[in-house]
């Protein structure tokens, strides 16, 4: 490691032997060498605050995040399309004119000034003064207490650091200590790169060892639009750092805080920004320290761990003989992407998506973005933004069935802020003044954007669409009614009643369709052979508002609701343009007509929504069934799902075609070519979807319930023989325990917090169950009780 040699410091990096460090809890990520990048370091999260820890004994690094680091506001303008140029499109369409109206779209449609990233809240770098020889070097995320931990031997004396986000004390906690009788000898500095703002760092409060960084988000990334953003326009913030030590020596001074001669030392992060708390961000830091440095890092660690593990224990699960843990997870890794396979390792992989999943998602903060929360840029890969064409939706595929489902929250406050301002883009730029929509982008201030350079890539209208299923299936897995009354009804009806006035009618089919269509970021050759990207038509957009439609049937059947919406609804869903169209070379249409394109094996397979997420196609219907397949086959034959979250999708896919085989193919795919070192999935670069979709994707394969009902392990990949897992979620609130041997269900418990009925099915064999509540029911292989 010659960066290291060049400051004088000498590593002798040795592996931890199973016999030393041991573990005292499993799910644990380790490596016997600091983070040399972003991507090494590991992810740290209480929801809203997080950090991305190195592990780095010569200067350490924590870069810091809160999920509210945004530019821009409320106020920024929407696109200037009206309802007179949507009909300009639907003519020029109606008369084969699709270059003009790709072109037209994104003149008329697209929001052309505006382009804000989430951004880092800068930087904790501890600068540690010493020299020599460092051994039994170790640094960890142990998921099982959401504990970043580092820990090695220097000039013999043994160095420890512990950091951890704390949900319910709302700060980030680090503890160093060292048997030196020298004490420790550091210091601590925090830093942001320069934006507009220039975050300056200056000692707050001198006598209680305090520095504070105060700055705001102006950065403006105008590489593709030219309006500049106004200097004082973004979210103001301060980050503050307290240390307290039992003795030694601290000094305050110059932003920096030293410490000298001290064998343990506490440190507080705290950060709060305007979004959440107005003028009062600076007021909350001073509270929330206050409060913290009177406890000590015992209690503090405790009640953290407590909070977290009501979350995390919920679910457990194992493949296999674990006997790789003794090998660092890098090391592990590298073995996959050599052809080997690690069932460990995949096991793993699935806890760490609720672990990420519990770390930058909790109630009252942020929905997780395309990063999480995680972000060392000003100016992120995709803007770490909130994309609603797959790639929120697939952050929160695990959330119900992984049995996190309070974690759902902050996705519904965001969909919610950006319908209500979507009621102003479908009454302005369409023409449509009842209910609501949203295209295929938005950001912390909710604005439903329809952004693109091209108009494959965003000139798409169904968000809101795809985002009202998410309040349905939190009804189906929860059951809870007042939800489905006050949040997921509304949802329903006012994305219902957009599609009612959306839709035309098509002479040619007889039938109302959607136009103008786009299929997500794909396009075709049109009859002229050129490439096109708005249709007539498309399978995702019918598929998407033909569940709508189902789904708000069903759930104003359940509240008793009969009124002329309903019946409205009911008419236009029974004329509605059908969404799976199998073509004449077994495959399923992507848009209405059979068009050749340019991209054969392109990364989104939007036309496969109806398989999943949704669930109109099932081998109930054995000729969609088939051609879901072959379109599956299709794509990969030509290079589809290279990407880390279009490859999860495909386990997902392959786990509702039950075809167990193909998603171990796929699941060993992953290990192979998109995970990088601390398990974060690469697109490249990173996106944290693809992590998000794979626990999904796993959980899928274990058990599904959207049939009405519950099927075991209906799609278990071969070399999955033996495991257990517990405390799964099936829809209609059942809980699901199971275990298998030799690929053979062993036995399976069910449990219901009320009375219901529920139907298992496992292989060929099908049974009912009345439930009670609180009762649980154990089944073997027949699905023969084995208690009663």
């Amino acid at each position: 490691m010659p960066s290291k040699l060049t400051l004088g410091l000498v590593f002798i990096l040795t592996s931890v032997l199973s016999g030393l460090n041991a573990q005292d809890s499993k799910d644990i990520l380790w490596y016997s060498s600091p983070a040399e990048e972003w991507m090494q370091a590991l992810p740290i999260g209480n929801g809203r605050l997080g950090a991305m820890v190195f592990g780095d004994p010569l200067k350490e690094r924590l870069q810091l995040n809160e999920d509210s680091m945004w530019a821009g506001g409320t106020d920024w303008e929407d696109a200037q399309g009206t309802p007179e140029d949507l009909e300009t499109l639907r003519r020029l369409l109606r008369e084969g004119k699709t270059a003009e109206v790709d072109s037209l779209i994104v003149e008329k449609f697209s929001n052309k000034t505006v382009l804000r990233s989430h951004q880092t809240m800068g930087d904790l770098f501890i600068d540690f003064k010493e020299t020599g020889e460092i051994s039994d070097y170790r640094r960890e995320l142990d998921l099982n207490q959401a504990l970043a931990s580092t820990s090695y031997t220097l000039n013999g004396n043994h160095y420890t650091q512990k950091v951890f986000a704390s949900q319910p004390d709302d700060a980030m906690v680090m503890e160093i200590t060292t048997t030196s009788q020298k004490g420790l000898n550091l210091e601590l500095s925090l830093s942001r790169p320069e934006d507009h703002g220039k975050a300056t760092v200056s000692v707050s409060n001198p006598s209680q060892n305090q520095i504070s960084m105060l700055g705001q988000v102006t950065q403006y990334g105008g590489k593709r639009f030219s309006k500049p953003l106004p200097i004082d326009h973004g979210v103001r913030f301060e980050v503050r750092l307290q240390v307290v030590t039992p003795n030694g020596k601290i000094t305050a001074k110059e932003g920096k805080v030293s410490i000298k001669g001290a064998k343990k030392a506490l440190i507080f992060i705290v950060g709060n920004t305007s979004f959440y708390h107005g003028d009062n961000y600076i007021k909350k830091n001073d509270e929330t320290l206050s409060k913290i440095t009177q406890k000590s890092f015992t209690s503090l660690l405790e009640q953290h761990v407590s909070d977290y593990q009501k979350l995390y224990n919920r679910v457990s699960f194992e493949l296999g003989e674990n006997n790789m843990d003794h090998i660092p997870t890098d090391e592990r890794l590298k073995r996959c992407k050599d052809g080997g396979t690690d069932l460990g390792l995949q096991s793993l992989l699935f806890q760490y998506g609720r672990y990420l999943l519990i770390s930058s998602s909790r109630p009252n903060t942020n929905p997780a973005n395309l990063q999480g929360i995680w972000n060392e840029h000003l100016e992120a890969p995709w803007n770490a933004d909130y994309h609603l064409n797959i790639n929120l939706q697939m952050n929160y595929w695990p959330a119900e069935v992984t049995n996190l489902s309070e974690l759902h929250q902050p996705f519904f406050n965001l969909i919610d802020r950006v319908l209500e301002r979507g009621r102003k883009t479908a009454k302005e730029q369409y023409g449509i003044t009842r209910g609501t929509m949203a295209h295929h982008t938005t950001d912390l201030w909710a604005t439903p954007f329809m952004r693109a350079e091209r108009a494959y890539w965003g000139s798409w209208i169904h968000g809101g669409g795809w985002c009202a299923q998410h309040y349905w299936e939190h009804y189906q897995f929860t059951q809870d009614k007042d939800f489905l009354c006050n949040r997921a009804y509304p949802v329903l009806k006012d994305i219902a009643s957009f599609y009612l006035d959306w839709l035309t009618w098509d002479p040619k089919s007889e039938k109302w369709i959607s136009t103008p269509e786009t299929s997500p970021e794909n396009s075709y050759y049109n009859p002229n052979g050129k490439s096109a990207a708005v249709s007539m038509g498309s399978a995702m957009g019918h598929q998407i508002i033909g569940e709508v439609f189902d789904n708000f049937l069903e759930t104003a059947q359940i509240l008793d609701i009969e009124d002329e919406l309903v019946e409205e609804i009911k008419t236009k869903r029974a004329d509605l343009h059908p969404g799976v169209i199998v073509g004449k070379d077994g495959r399923i249409l992507e848009w209405n007509e059979p068009y050749d394109e340019p991209e054969k094996g392109h990364r989104h397979m939007s036309h496969l929504y109806a398989l999943h997420p949704g669930d109109d196609i099932t081998e109930n219907n054995p000729e969609a069934f088939a051609a879901a397949q072959k379109t599956i086959d299709y794509r990969l034959e030509h290079g589809g799902a290279g990407t880390g979250w279009s490859r999860v999708w495909m386990i997902n896919l392959n786990a509702r075609l039950l075809d167990g085989a193909s998603a171990g193919e796929n699941i060993q795919k992953f290990f192979e070519i998109s995970l990088a070192n601390n398990m974060f999935d690469m697109h490249p670069p990173f996106q944290i979807d693809g992590n998000f979709g794979y626990t999904a994707g796993v959980a899928e394969l274990l058990i599904q319930s959207h049939e009405g009902f519950i099927r075991l392990l209906p799609a278990l990949p071969p070399n999955w023989k033996d495991g257990k897992i517990t405390d799964l979620k099936a829809r209609g609130n059942i809980e699901v325990d199971m275990s298998w041997k030799n690929g053979t269900l062993e036995e399976v418990a069910f449990r219901s917090p009320s009375d219901t009925s529920i139907t298992v099915k496992y292989g060929s064999s099908m049974v009912g169950l009345p439930m009670k509540a609180g009762e649980e029911i154990k089944l073997n292989t027949n699905l023969t009780k084995t208690n009663d």
